[in-house]
């Protein structure tokens, strides 16, 4: 079988160098269709991918609706929380994770007084914020509940900014300055970056992890500043200093329930709450709790735009238009084979046989063009990334792309050489034989 093989793939490499442009051609066409319709799939792969693989059926957001009749009638309760009912629902321990965080920017200042202070990405959270979202560590650990309710003053740091501060090495026990604060790192992390950021789509930012987490309490105690949204209501004005209490959703909470019974308690513990807070007055909406997945959440969002998946589906059309005209210049090709093929069915060669060669003929412009695909793939996407919208930014070839490539390109380009194929080897042989 492997000596039938090369024997016909040796045949079809001498046929395509004998007619290089027509073989030119049909490469073209199935790698232009390639090059477009993998850069829309790398930008739709990527955003629509699992944040969690394995684990992201089991996270959930719950929401609850606070704000008064007088807010803008939403369909659907905010995805934040206050700091009152985020405390309320962390301190309750109805997950089997809970935790509640927000985004921060805080300035980092370096040891070297050499090296100029500069900015980092933060999140201000609690401990469950590690184990809940599967978070690797390359040294250390990550804080615990009671330094989280004595609002220790501790870090984790990302792999990126311990590379950038301490050059690599082990820097536990260290102490960070961030803005007018010292906080002593307990952990840093191995390389980590949630495809999208689904824990919070607030900041508009879905390309990088942060390079910072500190207790959510000792970020307000050491006044770190916030990054992202607020929505007040009533007498509310969003002042940094006043935020533990006033009526202002700003906090993401998010937890895990380990299977649909965990979820269903925790469901009754969130519709228990709502009614406590209504009979209270403080909750003056009628709206059902609930709990959003990580899938839905993602929908939600739109984390993927709704032109990416038409983009998509016009590229995919326009492959289907090259590989119809691959199919016509195959066909033109193998007939002008028929002579050719003809002495060869003279000779022994059955149906088959010829069949199988003029498939493989097809395969091998299938990976060529996938080589050039690729190519185009990849320019694609560097016109993508240039796009303003943090979710372009995404959009890079990763193994699984490049794997799908050339496995499209090639089952595609054999795909098109199924009938053209089939049409020579109908050809009777004696009718080529009686002309030469």
């Amino acid at each position: 079988m492997g000596t039938e093989f090369s024997y016909y793939l040796e045949m079809a490499v001498r046929s395509l160098r004998r007619n290089p442009v027509l073989t030119a051609l049909m490469i073209l066409a199935v790698a232009l269709g390639i090059g477009a319709c993998m850069t829309t799939l790398t930008a739709l792969h990527v955003l629509s991918g699992d944040p969690l693989p394995g684990k992201s059926g089991r996270i959930f957001m719950p929401r609850i609706e606070p704000r008064d009749a007088s807010s803008a009638n939403d369909p659907l309760p905010p995805d934040e929380v206050t700091w009152m009912d985020g405390m309320a629902m962390l301190h309750a321990g109805r997950a089997t994770y809970q935790a509640l965080m927000v985004g921060g920017l805080g300035t980092i200042h370096p040891d070297d007084p050499a090296v100029d202070a500069f900015m980092a990405p933060a999140r201000y959270t609690t401990a469950d914020f590690f184990p809940m979202f599967n978070v690797p560590f390359r040294y250390g650990g990550y804080w615990n509940a009671t330094d989280d309710e004595r609002r220790t003053r501790v870090a984790v740091i990302s792999d990126t900014l311990n590379t950038r501060l301490f050059g690599g090495a082990n820097s536990v026990g260290r102490i960070l300055h961030v803005n007018e604060a010292s906080f002593r790192i307990v952990g840093v992390l191995a390389p980590w970056r949630p495809v999208p950021h689904f824990y919070d789509t607030n900041t508009g930012d879905y390309t990088t992890a942060e390079d910072l987490y500190v207790p959510l309490g000792a970020a307000r105690d050491t006044q770190l500043p916030r990054d992202g949204g607020i929505q007040c209501w009533g007498q509310g004005s969003g002042d940094e200093d006043n935020m533990e209490t006033a009526p202002c959703v700003w906090l993401q909470y998010w937890v895990q329930l380990d299977g649909p019974a965990a979820a269903n308690a925790y469901q009754a513990f969130l519709d228990g709450y709502v009614r406590e807070q209504q009979a209270t007055g403080r909750f003056e909406r009628v709206a059902a709790a609930s709990l959003t997945s990580v899938r839905d959440y993602l929908v939600e969002k739109k984390v993927v735009p709704d032109d990416v998946r038409l983009q998509f589906w016009l590229a995919l059309g326009f492959f289907v238009v090259c590989l119809v005209n691959t199919v016509g210049l195959m066909l033109a090709k193998f007939l002008r084979r028929a002579g050719e093929l003809g002495v060869r069915r003279a000779l022994g060669a059955s149906r088959r046989h010829i069949f199988a060669q003029l498939v493989i003929e097809a395969g091998i412009i299938g990976l060529a063009g996938g080589g050039v695909g690729l190519v185009l793939a990849w320019l694609g996407l560097m016109l993508v990334r240039i796009n303003p919208n943090h979710s372009a930014q995404l959009a890079h070839l990763d193994p699984a792309m490049l794997v799908t490539t050339f496995v499209l390109s090639v089952a595609a380009a054999m795909l098109a050489g199924l009938f053209p194929a089939w049409r020579a080897c109908q050809v009777p042989p004696g009718l080529h034989l009686k002309s030469q």
